[in-house]
C-alpha cells in the first residue's frame, strides 16, 4: 500500500473514532493522528501563522503535542516558532533543545514524554505557511524520519484541508470550519487577552503578549490557560502587574 493510500485510511479510521466524521472543526486533530500512525513519531501537531510574531495552532495527535506546542508558545521559543520565522525545516535532538532554547526545553522534559522534535514548514496556497511538527521520545529516532515521507503526509494534510475548504460550506468572514478547531479557539482567548491587557494597561500587543507569558512561567502555566482565566474573570488585570512585560 502506498504512503498516500495508508494515510487516507488512517485519517478515515480517525474519523470514525471522534464518533462525527462530518465534524470538521476536528479534521486537523484526525490528520495528526494520522500522521502519527504512518510515520515513526510519538506526536504531531499542525499549526498555521497567525499575524507578524503570531501562531494558531490547529490540531495534534494527544494532549502531550498539544501541551509540547503550549509550552513553546509560552515559552516564546522553540523549534516550530523558528521554523514559522525562518521557513526552514528544523531537526533538533534532546541537547540541541537544551542548547538552543533552555528555557522551553526545561519544561518540555518535565512535563512530557518528548525528547526530540522536527518542525517542517508546510506552504499552503489557502492558509500560508503551516508547519507541521513531529515530536519523539527517543531522540535516536529524529535522524532516522525518512524527511521525503515526512514532508509527503505534510502536504496530504495541507491538501486536505483544501479539500475541505473546496467542498464544503462556509462563513468567508469566518472561513472554514477547521479554522476553529479547539485548539484555535483556545489560542483565540490569547489575543482576546492580550487586547484587554494593551487597554487597561496601556500596552502595545507585544508587551502585553509579554506579560501573559511572564505570568504563565511564573505560575508554571501556560499562556493559553492564563488567557482563559484572564477573558473568563477567574484573573484580574491587577494580578498581572506583578509579572512586567520583558
Amino acid at each position: 500500500m502506498t504512503l498516500a493510500a495508508r494515510f487516507t485510511a488512517a485519517v478515515a479510521a480517525a474519523a470514525a473514532e471522534d464518533g462525527d466524521p462530518d465534524d470538521l472543526h476536528l479534521l486537523p486533530e484526525r490528520l495528526s493522528r494520522a500522521a502519527v500512525r504512518v510515520l515513526p513519531a510519538d506526536g504531531a501537531g499542525l499549526s498555521v501563522r497567525a499575524g507578524p510574531g503570531g501562531r494558531t495552532p490547529l490540531g495534534g495527535s494527544s494532549a502531550e503535542a498539544g501541551m509540547a506546542e503550549r509550552l513553546q508558545f509560552t515559552a516564546g521559543e522553540g523549534p516550530c516558532l523558528q521554523a514559522h520565522v525562518d521557513g526552514q525545516p528544523v531537526f533538533v535532538v534532546a541537547d540541541d533543545l537544551r542548547r538552543r532554547w533552555p528555557v522551553y526545553s526545561k519544561r518540555l522534559f518535565a512535563e512530557t514524554p518528548y525528547r526530540g522534535a522536527v518542525a517542517l514548514p508546510l506552504r499552503s496556497a489557502l492558509a500560508g505557511l503551516c508547519v507541521l511538527d513531529l515530536y519523539f521520545s527517543d531522540p535516536a529516532d529524529v535522524p532516522r524520519l525518512d524527511v521525503f515521507d515526512a514532508l509527503a503526509v505534510g502536504e496530504l494534510m495541507t491538501s486536505a484541508l483544501s479539500d475541505a475548504v473546496i467542498w464544503t460550506t462556509w462563513n468567508e468572514s469566518q472561513g472554514p470550519d477547521w479554522l476553529h478547531s479547539p485548539a484555535a479557539a483556545r489560542r483565540a482567548a490569547v489575543w482576546q487577552a492580550v487586547g484587554e491587557l494593551s487597554m487597561a494597561l496601556d500596552l502595545d500587543a507585544p508587551q502585553a503578549l509579554a506579560m501573559l507569558r511572564a505570568h504563565a512561567t511564573a505560575a508554571a502555566s501556560s499562556v493559553d490557560d492564563v488567557a482563559h482565566a484572564l477573558v473568563t474573570g477567574q484573573l484580574q488585570v491587577t494580578a498581572l502587574r506583578g509579572a512586567p512585560p520583558s
